[in-house]
């Protein structure tokens, strides 16, 4: 029996210690949002955060998680309406939205990290997911249009 705190709840699971986090929220607790894509932790499809940074749950075996708590994307806002996700709604982002959660997964530990991000940073720390609909524009507008959210959230928070 493995115990994981996701999405702040307590979660008992009986899987082997190996057994990929994204198996676990999948198919033992029906939380879909992530999703598979490569199995190899190379597209990004299936990020969540792990104690906040972003993690690829394909190949993350339960047993390495500890007391590290996972965050997945219908855990990011209670109303499922974090900055970014209206962003993406707002700016029109997805097109199949397979990648999506993902995407908005590592925007969100990216801006976390640093909301004064430049362009750059943005190209840089989001070229690890990939999006076979090739909205990388999008995906770009969004996140600088996050990160001001982000410093306006801070900066009203101080």
């Amino acid at each position: 029996m493995i115990t994981l705190t996701i999405n702040g709840k307590k979660k008992h699971i009986d899987v082997e210690g190996d057994t990929p986090l994204l198996w676990v929220l999948r198919d033992h607790l029906a939380m879909t949002g992530s999703k598979f894509g490569c199995g190899i932790g190379q597209c990004g499809a299936c990020t969540v955060h792990l104690d906040g940074v972003a993690t690829r749950s394909c190949i993350l075996p339960v047993n390495a998680i500890g007391s590290q708590k996972v965050t997945t994307i219908e855990g990011l806002s209670e109303d499922g309406l974090h900055p970014l996700q209206q962003v993406w709604i707002d700016k029109q982002v997805p097109q199949c939205g397979y990648c999506q959660s993902g995407q908005i997964m590592q925007a969100a530990s990216l801006l976390a990290a640093n909301p004064n991000i430049t362009d750059k940073e943005i190209t840089t720390g989001m070229a690890g997911n990939l999006c076979r609909c090739m909205t990388y524009e999008r995906i770009v507008d969004a996140v600088k249009q996050g990160a001001t959210l982000y410093r306006q959230a801070k900066g009203s928070s101080q």
